[in-house]
């Protein structure tokens, strides 16, 4: 890990988390993200001792939340000996520096937290590239608040005269780093742009879909192999491609990293060759965790950013895991408050989706228990095959 860069230590950490419940963000929002926010946490090894929610129109453009909030969290903070504040929501150099003055201990924001998670779980020197590239690229501008030597004046012999302030020493070597790290990933791009070629003409399909939606519990299922899956965030960094045979189709099998809300761009621009597996894919197998309570907005903001990778649309099957950990509370005729998702049994919820889906391309199943995985991979041959028609349409042995 970079030096200078804030990280949540190896022991676990108590903290506390706050957000902003804002014109553009309701409390109900507001709460969805900091339950995010708090699985990042644990994620990165941090137990979440309470939460601070403020109604605000804007975020405070100083301290991010008003000075009477501050003030209630640096009481709570002192009380609980607390060392660790993580927002819920990017913050400016400047509002890091006035929030840790404030409070004195460690802050981190949302980026700043996702961002240490990716640097724990690199494992090859392209994924380890591309967080460092992400680090360098959001310290840069926050290096007044990473050392506190910064404003010093070299001195001495031989380095009399206007000189040179630390900082701007330091923000050359880092935009060095930088500037080589680019140079890397070009390179390292390139050598996986040429394996991409010479896997032939094999049909192509990539796993995509929020964080933490079994993905590579599917791909495990799928190729027989064993990629990396654990109940985290951000278990896969790398992208794992495995050749996979359902009857007598082969085809390549792509997973890529779990998309989440409010990813940092920088690691977007990053990860761009990892994403350049979902481009090039010829289908795209889009999974959803059906048991979290907000599945529809994890298919939006994955839909989202697909649609800002690809300017055409690539036939997709949707697979709706964790069937087994889906919890249906049946309504009372007599209760007159809105319908909730639990209270909509699976069956019904099926019917829905698979409405929208004119009844093709929509799977249901779990994959921890083996449940409807025949269907999948039926579904899958059947996709691929309509695929491999139109590229080879003069081999008969499939249809």
């Amino acid at each position: 890990m970079s030096e200078g860069h804030v990280t949540v230590d190896a022991i676990e950490e108590d903290c506390v988390l706050v957000g902003v419940i804002s014109q553009q963000v309701s409390e109900e929002t507001a709460i969805e993200y900091l339950d995010e926010l708090e699985f990042l946490a644990l994620t990165a090894g941090a137990i979440t001792k309470n939460r601070f929610l403020q109604k605000l129109p804007l975020p405070n453009p100083k301290t991010f939340v008003g000075s009477g909030k501050l003030e209630e969290i640096k009481k709570y903070i002192d009380a609980e000996n607390i060392k660790l504040v993580i927002f819920d929501d990017e913050l400016s150099p400047s509002q890091l520096r006035n929030i840790e003055r404030e409070l004195e201990c460690k802050v981190l924001d949302r980026n700043i937290l996702i961002l240490d998670i990716f640097a724990s779980r690199a494992r090859t020197s392209h994924a380890k590239t591309q967080v460092e590239l992400a680090q360098l690229q959001y310290m840069l501008p926050r290096l007044t608040r990473m050392w506190t030597h910064l404003e010093r004046q070299k001195g001495g012999i031989g380095m009399r005269g206007p000189g040179e302030t630390q900082i701007e020493s330091d923000r050359r070597v880092i935009q060095m780093r930088i500037a080589l790290m680019k140079e890397k990933l070009v390179e390292i791009d390139k050598q996986m742009a040429t394996q991409r070629g010479n896997r032939g003409q094999l049909v192509r399909v990539a796993l995509v879909g929020y964080t933490n939606v079994g993905k590579s519990t599917i791909m495990n299922m799928l190729s027989k192999s064993e990629v990396f899956a654990e109940n985290k965030l951000f278990a896969t960094l790398d992208t794992t491609v495995r050749k996979v045979v359902i009857e007598n189709l082969p085809f390549l099998l792509t997973d890529t990293v779990g998309f989440i809300r409010k990813l940092p761009h920088q690691l977007i621009e990053s990860f761009k060759s990892t994403l350049d597996e979902v481009r090039e894919a010829d289908l795209l197998i889009h999974v959803l965790d059906i048991s979290h309570p907000n599945f529809e907005d994890h298919y939006r903001v994955v839909n989202e950013t697909i649609a800002e990778l690809e300017h055409t649309e690539k036939p997709t099957i949707l697979v709706f895991n964790k069937i087994d950990a889906y919890v249906h509370i049946p309504k009372d005729e007599d209760d007159p408050s809105p319908i909730l998702k639990e209270n909509i049994s699976l069956e019904e919820l099926k019917k829905t989706w698979m409405s929208k889906m004119n009844n093709k391309n929509c799977v249901f199943i779990s994959a921890e228990n083996k449940d409807n995985i025949e269907e999948l991979k039926s579904t899958i041959y059947e996709a691929v095959k309509e695929i491999f028609k139109i590229r080879y349409p003069y081999h008969h042995f499939l249809y």
